[in-house]
């Protein structure tokens, strides 16, 4: 099928000179060295780094101008090896710490080979981010324990994204937006044209390589739900609607080799009063091991004060998926209110536990036992948020290990608790150069993957804190290059 018709396809398309580019100019583009299918971080750093490369490049983002990004723009922070104390990072973070650190939360399930390169090659990310627009702010105080470990940017992920897109445009990256790429086809086992398409058009475009960077299917309901059961109606989607797996799901069909549980995934507890899509960061509670949490039963189910939250965040989501009807509600007083950066939504409050119980709707006497028997294992110790400390609970099942405190000075706090997906893990597999391995032929010359549609290779399950944007921006420049390469072989 012809290009014709495109103003309809093409709300925007951005010349080397970042001008917006008439529908009838797009024939040009027909042919083009490097097919980028996304929007978020990973795919600008494909884009970008294929452009520093000398190959044309066009990028199509199913999402607006305006919703443009992905997950990436809900994000804050990224996870990076170092030596030494940089202007946004304290201390050492050495690879062997950082690797011990991904093992712990994987519990084995990733790549060695794999992880350890993105480990290494993240130590070099700070002055190549910096250098493409990615302002850092200074070392992040508080509970959150991540300023030696990640830098976080200056006016967070949409900020960070922002630079991206107008680096890309400056360096002549062509992008389309509202256009989604619904297929791909192959001529003699290679990448030949991909099907996208756009409001009220379907097109085909030709390329000498393409790199899909379009995310996990945790917007996809339906492909939850035949993996997770009812339970999958209760899941609220932290980013964003656009991420359904269609690329995924195209890739798989033509032979992909598939990796990943299609069950793990980035769930972390957030607000249950948020929206069923894109609420964010905002969203998230770090109140967790400052309190308790208990199901609608008014029963404690996990320990809450197991680890720094850092590393132990990432698995309150699948934790409350396994509770009745999918909800639970976190309880503190008011010596911890302000020790921890609160939700987008204030927290219901309380003079008295029954009090706070019947707002919540569960049984005024089974949360006040609750308590009651938390409070009475607390074994007294220095309380210190900073450290691994040792207020702990006695005889007390499931214990808290750290940052045990009694729940006894009013006004009682209690925020509602819902999983919230971040992105799956289930993905196509690939190799060191980024390219996607299919079953039968091995690694695809000129099809290669970067960001959430490949992370499973890494990320078997749990989760590090910022890490998602490591294996993004490490594979994303890795799948550039190569791309590149073949593209202008």
């Amino acid at each position: 099928m012809a290009f014709d018709g495109r103003r309809d396809l093409a709300k925007e398309v951005f010349s080397s000179e970042g001008r917006a580019l008439s529908g009838q100019n797009m024939g040009a583009m027909a042919d083009v060295d490097v097919l980028v299918i996304g929007g978020g971080n990973a795919a600008l750093c494909a884009a970008i780094t294929a452009r520093e490369r000398g190959a044309s490049v066009l990028m199509v983002e199913c999402a607006s101008r305006e919703m443009r990004g992905g997950n990436s723009r809900h994000t804050r922070n990224l996870r990076m090896l170092h030596d030494e104390p940089t202007p946004y990072l304290t201390g050492a973070y050495l690879e062997e710490e950082f690797w011990e650190d991904l093992l712990s939360v994987t519990q084995g399930q990733t790549n060695e080979q794999l992880a350890r390169m993105v480990i290494r090659e993240s130590k070099g990310l700070g002055p190549w981010m910096e250098a493409h627009g990615c302002m850092f702010q200074p070392p992040l105080k508080g509970t959150l324990h991540l300023s030696r470990t990640n830098a976080h940017f200056l006016g967070g992920g949409k900020a960070l994204i922002n630079s991206y897109y107008r680096t890309a445009e400056r360096l002549g990256v062509r992008i389309l937006y509202d256009t989604e790429a619904v297929g791909i086809e192959l001529q003699g086992g290679l990448f030949h044209k991909a099907i996208l398409r756009g409001k009220g058009s379907e097109d085909a475009l030709v390329a000498k390589s393409v790199v899909v960077a379009s995310g996990g299917f945790q917007a996809n309901l339906e492909w939850l739900e035949q993996h997770w059961g009812e339970r999958a109606r209760n899941f609220l989607v932290r980013g964003t609607p656009f991420n359904k797996g269609t690329m995924l799901r195209a890739l798989l069909e033509l032979g992909a080799r598939p990796i990943g549980d299609p069950t793990q995934c980035h769930a972390v507890a957030i607000d249950a009063r948020a929206p069923k899509f894109d609420g964010g960061i905002v969203t998230r509670l770090d109140c967790i091991p400052l309190g308790i949490v208990v199901n609608k039963q008014c029963r404690r189910f996990y320990d809450e004060g197991e680890n720094f939250w850092p590393k132990r965040y990432a698995i309150w989501g699948r934790l409350v998926a396994e509770q009745p009807e999918q909800v639970a509600f976190c309880i503190i007083d008011s010596k911890s209110l302000e020790l921890f950066i609160p939700s987008v939504f204030p927290p219901f409050e309380a003079y008295s536990i029954a009090s706070l119980a019947q707002q919540l709707g569960l049984d005024p006497e089974g949360l006040e036992r609750t308590v009651s028997e938390f409070n009475m294992s607390v074994k007294p110790g220095r309380f210190d948020p900073t450290v691994l400390d040792d207020c702990h609970t006695v005889d007390l099942d499931p214990p808290k290990t750290h940052w045990a405190r009694p729940l006894d000075v009013p006004p009682f706090y209690a925020y509602p608790l819902r999983p919230g997906i971040t992105f799956t893990y289930f993905g196509v597999e690939v190799d060191e150069k980024a390219r996607v391995i299919f079953s039968e032929g091995g690694p695809a010359p000129n099809i290669f993957a970067a960001g959430e549609i490949m992370a499973g290779n890494i990320l078997g399950r749990g989760y590090l804190a910022g890490f998602g944007m490591t294996i993004g921006t490490v594979f994303g420049k890795i799948a550039g290059r190569e791309a590149a390469v073949h593209g202008r072989g």
